[in-house]
């Protein structure tokens, strides 16, 4: 009898045990700590009693984020479909942990209410979530799971744009005719057309921007016709919406808003530029260098130089007579050595009596680069420099201080609570923390290896020459330094600590054409306070070539706010960086902001190999402006390592970050990523699916013409 009632009381052990398991648990339910919450959801869960689903219905309401995931793992374990609308809830939770343990909990339910819930939250959550959601769907055993949610993603966008179209008021109905020409269908096309005239000239330009967004070649002409309206927001948004089309076709009508000198002009030259090259859009240009303003003249007058230049015989005319000089010297001065065989017809206006004509001539043998000329401007070189002689002659007998005085200093030191209060009334608490931040600024700057700024005196205060009065003089040394003139390095280098900004841009840019040596005097002027000498010198230096651009890179990591002039300027000017390059760049992405958008899409112009880790480190970073210039770097350089890294952006919620992933993924090889590629190929936007590989459609009438 006793061995007969052993089992009976084992069991009653085990039952007691567990009896007091359970309400161990039940009380870490009311734990104050989350954590303790959390593993007692999971403890309950665990041990499958249905009379517990009300307990994880009630964690689901929980404030920590922590216990509703596990609530939510809980409520899926149950596969009851009444929980169905509470995991919908928690799968449009501000966490994005909980999100996904809501997604996976409903493909457990596996019934249609529950794949309705994951196919409606995919276009409306971030990455994490709709990758997590298309796994759901498929150990649910939906068949072309991604394709599905994208596709229903893009059928939801349609319409609502549509309906905001249609009955939105007018700022919704300005965004949806936007968005509408995104989708780059042939029905968005066809609504958008009629109402590039619409007497609402705010939503007329939202239609040419989504016309120029949608990509079809049947907007070009209703379009170019705006250019003749006199609105500047409906004109402007049809010269950017005719740069997107890519059609020369309007290259005539660009051409006259161009030379009209008017606030677009700059933008019609910018679109004519763009466009492929054709005999039209040379000749559009070469007007342009004769009829345009100056500074339009220039920019079409460069793009010809890299052309092979323009028809001399009507610029040559223009040479001739007085009257119409100026433009003729603005075209060479834009043409540059192409326009050499007009040398001859240029020198006699640098003795012109006319010093505006003058001040062109220097300007135009300047860009030809003849040295034959180095003695004319020298000449003029000298007799300016003698008529601001007396002008710039000190007026203060004594040595002016170099220092500021006690508490003036705005780079060290803050002034004593005297000063403070005499000069704004400012408490001397503040003053005082205003100073330990600059201290602590410059401090860090000289650890970094960073060149402190220093602040020059106001020239206003000893000097009573304009700055407008010193333009000749600045022109004259940066031809002397253009033309390479004897002694140029020497001279150059005096001006660089003159007091005018305007000379010292003009000697620092000068130097740039001095070769090695010059670029070295030159750099140093980067760390200047004056925005504008350091973007011209930027500029000039990465025209220098090689040295120019090796100094540049050299300088970025003692750069501050600086180095996106400096990024700026080497992404624009094109041509080969330096191997060396690479490290510099790479600290650049490594520390974030819009910089390292700059950098990155420099690393991938190098196909840098050795860049390939920091890029992908990058991409962790989910909040980085960079993203998309990461993502097409690294599709440029083309290593394999990065495709993983680059997939996991095909589910962004930022379609040009799905197009910049998609583009990459095509040219790093996309075999094990095909099936995701292919759903894209359905995504709403147009440059998703061109990036993903899909075909451009058809325009509407070309299909109705039974045309491929």
């Amino acid at each position: 009898m006793r061995t007969g009632a052993r089992p009976l009381i084992l069991a009653l052990a085990l039952l007691l045990g567990c009896n007091g398991s359970r309400d161990q648990l039940l009380a870490d339910l009311q734990s104050p700590r989350p954590e303790v919450r959390a593993l007692a959801v999971k403890k309950l869960a665990g041990q499958g009693n249905p009379d517990d689903l009300v307990l994880f219905t009630r964690a689901a309401k929980d404030f920590a984020a922590i216990v509703r995931a596990e609530a939510a793992v809980a409520l899926g374990e149950s596969q009851d479909a009444r929980v169905v609308d509470l995991l919908g809830e928690l799968l449009e939770d501000s966490d994005e942990e909980v999100q996904g343990r809501a997604a996976m909990a409903l493909s457990k339910v596996n019934n249609e209410k529950a794949k309705a819930y994951l196919t409606l939250q995919y276009g409306r959550r971030g990455r994490a979530t709709r990758q997590v959601i298309v796994q759901a769907l498929k150990n649910a055993n939906v068949p072309g799971a991604m394709a599905e949610v994208v596709s229903a993603e893009a059928r939801s966008q349609w319409d609502r744009n549509q309906l905001a179209l249609t009955e939105g008021v007018l700022p919704e109905r300005v965004g949806a005719a936007e968005e509408l020409g995104k989708s780059g269908r042939p029905d968005a096309v066809n609504r958008l057309l009629p109402m590039v005239r619409d007497s609402q000239v705010i939503l007329a330009a939202a239609a040419v921007r989504g016309l120029g967004d949608a990509g079809d070649k049947r907007a070009v002409g209703p379009i170019a016709l705006l250019l003749e309206e006199n609105f500047p927001e409906l004109r402007e948004s049809a010269i950017h919406a005719l740069m997107k089309l890519q059609d020369p076709v309007a290259t005539q009508r660009l051409q006259l808003v161009a030379v009209e000198k008017s606030a677009v002009s700059p933008l019609a030259i910018d679109a004519i530029v763009s466009f492929p090259r054709t005999p039209q859009t040379d000749a559009s240009l070469c007007a342009i260098v004769l009829e345009g303003a100056p500074a339009e003249a220039l920019v079409a007058g460069r793009s010809m130089r890299a052309r092979g230049g323009c028809p001399l015989d009507a610029i040559g005319d223009r040479l001739a007579r007085p009257a119409t000089a100026a433009s003729g010297l603005q075209a060479i001065t834009g043409l540059g050595p192409t326009a050499q065989p007009l040398l001859a017809k240029v020198v006699p206006w640098l003795s012109h009596p006319d010093a505006s004509l003058r001040l062109l001539a220097v300007e135009a043998v300047a860009e030809i680069g003849d040295a034959s000329v180095i003695p004319a401007v020298q000449k003029l070189y000298e007799q300016e420099t003698k008529g601001l002689e007396s002008l710039r002659a000190d007026w203060v007998t004594e040595a002016l201080p170099q220092q500021f005085g006690p508490g003036f200093d705005p780079s060290t030191t803050p002034p004593s609570p005297a000063v403070a209060e005499l000069k704004d009334n400012r408490p001397a608490r503040h003053a005082d923390l205003l100073g330990r931040v600059k201290e602590l600024n410059a401090a860090r700057a000289r650890e970094t290896g960073r060149d402190v700024v220093r602040h020059r005196v106001p020239t206003e205060l000893y000097d009573d020459v304009s700055p407008e009065r010193l333009v000749p003089l600045a022109t004259l040394l940066r031809a002397l330094g253009a033309l390479k003139a004897p002694g140029a390095l020497e001279l150059l280098t005096g001006y660089t600590q003159d007091p005018s900004s305007v000379l010292r841009v003009a000697a620092l840019v000068g130097l740039t054409k001095q070769g090695a040596d010059g670029v070295n005097v030159a750099k140093a002027g980067l760390v200047e306070p004056d925005r504008d000498l350091q973007k011209a010198l930027a500029q000039a230096l990465t025209e220098a070539g090689e040295p120019g651009r090796t100094a540049l890179i050299e300088l970025l990591p003692k750069m501050g706010s600086e180095k996106l002039l400096v990024l700026d300027a080497l992404t624009r000017a094109g041509g080969a960086l330096p191997a060396s390059a690479s490290e510099s760049l790479q600290s650049v992405v490594r520390e974030g902001g819009p910089e390292a958008a700059l950098a990155a899409a420099l690393l991938g112009r190098m196909q840098a190999k050795d860049a390939v880790p920091t890029l992908v480190k990058a991409l962790n970073e989910t909040n980085s402006v960079a993203r998309r210039d990461v993502l097409l770097a690294l599709g440029s350089i083309g290593d394999a390592q990065a495709v993983d890294a680059v997939a996991k952006d095909l589910f962004h919620d930022l379609p040009e970050i799905r197009a910049a992933a998609a583009s990459s993924l095509r040219k790093l090889g996309p075999s094990a990523y095909a099936d995701q590629l292919d759903a894209l190929k359905s995504d709403y936007f147009r440059t998703v699916r061109e990036a993903a590989g899909a075909p451009a459609p058809a325009p509407a009438s070309a299909a109705a013409e039974g045309a491929p």
